[in-house]
């Protein structure tokens, strides 16, 4: 077993019930890689059985650790890794990930692996599955701080703008806002325009509402040509490290209307800290159903929810594109609370 990735509130849940089932059901012996297919390239290894799994379920993070180590940029780093696994005795891999550890994952089951894919990530973009645990959370906790940034903006006649996570969908950012009451929600799959979104804010201030919350996707991009935007440095899956858009729109904001603004970046604090309810419930649910097709094997397969049941789907399908906001949601809900 190994997680990889961004880490995320639920992934112990589910080391949890695969160790359970595991061990109790198949009489399995479970071994970990530590820090996500890293582990595997370095044949890092910690054991696993219910007694070191105790008292995992409500702990955020993962006690296996994690990175975004991808073995096809490393020279050999693919054949490393099947030969490492055969030399460790590895019958089957639970791959608890997104869309690029499970991206290996899929290209490992096509040259041999017997691999099963878990689906991780807080921002609910990978396809195939209705909803991914963590995102429950991450919602839950970017609705906080919404909620107590209200009260300050109400407090300073201020605009304030919250910058979430959410690098190609923005899955965070519209739950949160709507949760939240947001007047604007700016996300990846909506290009925004800075002019309207200042005339709609003006329009709010002319009926005397003075305060007003804009919830931003760290991943939302302008309409071309309407302002400028920074690029940063890439990871080794070749995504760019994203973060800031959120002070460059309160830039825009501030200059065009005269309106004080001040900006919140949640960062990391969304992968933090207790999974919610609903989140250890799912992570549990696809744990034990990661096990099961092992033991089935269901090789290049990944555990889905789908109309309330847990599926088995391919890795192909679950990575073949990111799952985006459903337009209606956006524009037939989100939209009615926009200024």
């Amino acid at each position: 077993m190994l997680t990889g990735g961004g880490d995320c509130p639920g992934l112990n849940a589910v080391i949890r019930a695969v160790v359970r089932k595991g061990e109790r059901h198949y009489s399995d012996e479970l071994v970990g890689f530590l820090d996500g297919w890293k582990g595997v390239l370095d044949r890092e290894t910690m054991p696993l059985d219910v007694e070191r799994c105790r008292g995992l379920l409500p702990k955020g993070g993962t006690m296996l650790g994690t990175s975004r180590t991808n073995p096809y940029k490393v020279d050999g780093g693919s054949q490393k890794a099947l030969d490492n696994l055969r030399a460790e005795g590895i019958d089957a891999l639970i791959a608890i990930g997104g869309d690029d550890t499970l991206g290996v994952a899929y290209k490992l089951a096509g040259e041999g692996l017997m691999v099963v894919g878990v689906p991780k990530t807080i921002d609910n973009d990978l396809s195939a599955t209705e909803v991914t645990f963590g995102f429950d959370t991450a919602v839950q906790i970017a609705t906080d701080a919404i909620d107590r940034l209200h009260t300050t903006a109400e407090s300073h006649d201020r605009v304030m703008v919250v910058e979430v996570m959410g690098r190609h969908a923005g899955w965070i950012a519209t739950h949160a806002g709507i949760a939240g009451g947001a007047a604007e929600i700016l996300i990846p799959e909506e290009p925004f325009d800075i002019e309207a979104i200042c005339d709609r804010l003006r329009g709010r201030h002319d009926r005397g509402r003075y305060a007003s919350l804009v919830v931003v996707a760290e991943g939302a991009v302008p309409v071309e040509g309407t302002m400028e935007v920074q690029s940063g440095e890439v990871d080794a899956f070749g995504h760019v490290r994203l973060g800031g858009i959120a002070n460059r729109v309160a830039q825009g904001i501030e200059e065009r209307t005269g309106f004080e603004t001040r900006v919140t970046i949640l960062g990391h604090v969304q992968r933090g800290g207790t999974p919610t309810a609903s989140d250890r419930i799912l992570a549990t649910r696809f744990g034990i159903a990661a096990i099961d097709a092992a033991h089935a094997g269901a090789s290049g397969q990944m555990v889905a929810l789908q109309a309330g049941h847990i599926v088995l789907v391919s890795l192909e399908e679950a990575v073949g594109k990111s799952k985006t906001v459903d337009p209606e949601l956006y524009h037939g809900v989100a939209e009615v609370f926009f200024g």
